[in-house]
């Protein structure tokens, strides 16, 4: 109980303190007019109070990411809830601020067209193709999740729900973003604070106690999985997560005033640490052992977990609405990443979404071939979302490192983390079955060497530039994506 409070005790003042560090850093301007004022279109730059966009900003990031993720996390013992208040307040919050900071400055860019203007063409190009693929990933796993919780509260066939969700998903995707999402979102975040904090207290009030007994650190999970590099590929969301920056460039188009940045970029992602931060504990404290848990896994997947853990702690109805809570968070993060998947490919093909049939354009083949996706089975394409999200992520922390140094301001924030993750993407990628299937020892030994080479790389050229003029804002547009290649 007592780690529990410590960890959420990190958290909170990890926004207070250092994300103010992060917002000083930065510099936000509030006399500098926002994308949601310039480039105002009706359908996705549109200007919404703080508190909507908040909470649409948490509900986007907030797919089944923070409670899949830290239940398998849970398998590690207590290194996941190390993890997640680190990886959370030092990179994911880090990450999720600067990705739509420079959205903001970039005019509103999607993801591609920010690191595009930092780290040139390549980059840009590289990125378009990683973030489609990322995104209808995303898409994919957060049908198939959502659809398999439904089927054990309604009964019915899977792919009549699978129907249904993707429904749903065209209409909030075509339609402009006040529509539906600024109107159901709100409510949808009462639903979420239910589930995550009636499940804790309940926890918390039980005779489960709160940790399983004889449960430590692991070099290792019960499925015989190293914790590196596999704990920060498989618990991302509330820890640090890519699919993050394909989001906040959505709410970069709705904030008036850069001044609440911090609060809803970089405090909605601490949020999400706290509701990973809760289900690495009830995965670690409602079982008897992380054997059990296992046996859960094997038996009914993350999402028999959740069935079983929520009915049990609240009881039939309460257990009902949290794990409506818990399909609400796939959901309203899918219908986001199918549209910025939509925004992504308007962007490269400089194709105006304004009229409905030009999103019908890109929307209806983009719906087609996430739905064939959906026949793929769920593990093979959780592993390889996993790999694209966490890739994402070190790209975007190399772009802000990149501002930083050209800025000369202090980029040690943004610079460290990325090395981090790239040496995590590289060793996973190495020894994975996906990837080159090479042994560990040798994996770690590539991974961390590539990673540390680049980090040297990085520190050299901003040393050969620190007596250039700062980078001026209109030269890092997005319009402009290869304006950054002749100074770094």
């Amino acid at each position: 109980m007592v780690t529990f409070f410590m960890c959420l005790a990190l958290l909170i003042l990890g926004f207070l303190i250092y994300g103010r560090v992060v917002d000083k850093i930065f510099g936000p301007e509030e006399s500098r007019e926002t994308p949601a004022l310039t480039e105002a279109d009706g359908v996705d730059y549109v200007k919404m109070p703080n508190y909507k966009v908040f909470l649409i900003q948490l509900l986007n990031i907030a797919g089944v990411g923070p409670i899949y993720g830290p239940i398998l996390g849970a398998l590690y013992g207590p290194i996941a809830l190390v993890w997640v208040v680190a990886g959370c307040i030092l990179g994911g919050a880090v990450h999720d601020y600067f990705s739509g900071m420079l959205s903001i400055r970039n005019k509103g860019a999607s993801v591609p067209g920010v690191i595009g203007a930092y780290m040139g063409n390549v980059a840009y190009n590289f990125m378009n193709l990683l973030s489609l693929v990322l995104l209808i990933l995303v898409g994919v796993v957060f049908v198939l999740g959502p659809a398999k919780l439904l089927v054990q509260l309604s009964g019915w066939p899977i792919w009549i729900l699978i129907v249904a969700i993707f429904i749903y998903y065209i209409l909030a995707t075509l339609v402009p973003i006040d529509k539906i999402i600024g109107r159901l979102y709100p409510f949808f975040g009462a639903l979420l604070l239910f589930m995550a904090f009636g499940l804790i207290i309940s926890l918390l009030v039980s005779s489960h106690g709160m940790y399983a007994s004889g449960l430590g650190f692991r070099a290792y999970n019960t499925g015989g999985l190293p914790a590196w590099p596999m704990l920060f590929i498989t618990l991302s969301c509330g820890a640090v997560s890519g699919f993050h920056a394909t989001q906040s460039p959505l709410m970069a188009r709705c904030i008036g005033n850069e001044k609440s940045g911090r609060k809803i970029f970089y405090g909605a992602m601490i949020c999400e640490g706290i509701i990973g931060l809760i289900w690495v504990t009830l995965g670690m404290s409602f079982y008897e052992s992380s054997e059990m848990l296992q046996a859960a896994l094997k038996s009914g997947g993350p999402s028999g977990v959740v069935y079983e853990i929520s009915n049990s702690l609240l009881g039939r109805i309460g257990g009902m609405i949290a794990i409506l809570g818990v399909i609400v968070l796939p959901i309203t993060s899918g219908d986001t990443a199918f549209r910025s998947a939509r925004l992504i490919i308007a962007d490269k093909l400089k194709l105006d979404q304004k009229p409905l049939m030009k999103r019908l354009y890109i929307g209806v083949p983009m719906f087609i071939l996430a739905f064939i996706i959906c026949t793929i089975p769920f593990g093979i394409v959780w592993r390889y979302f996993g790999f694209a999200n966490q890739t994402t992520a070190a790209m975007m922390l190399w772009a802000g490192a990149i501002y930083l140094g050209l800025n000369h301001k202090f980029h040690w924030i943004c610079s460290l983390p990325a090395t981090f993750m790239t040496a995590v993407v590289l060793c996973f990628i190495m020894q994975a079955k996906i990837g080159f299937n090479l042994p560990m020892l040798v994996s770690d030994i590539i991974g961390i060497s590539v990673a540390v080479v680049l980090f040297g790389i990085f520190i050299w050229r901003m040393h050969f530039h620190k007596h250039t003029p700062p980078l001026p804002e209109e030269e890092s547009a997005v319009h402009h994506p290869n304006a950054a290649e002749h100074r770094v």
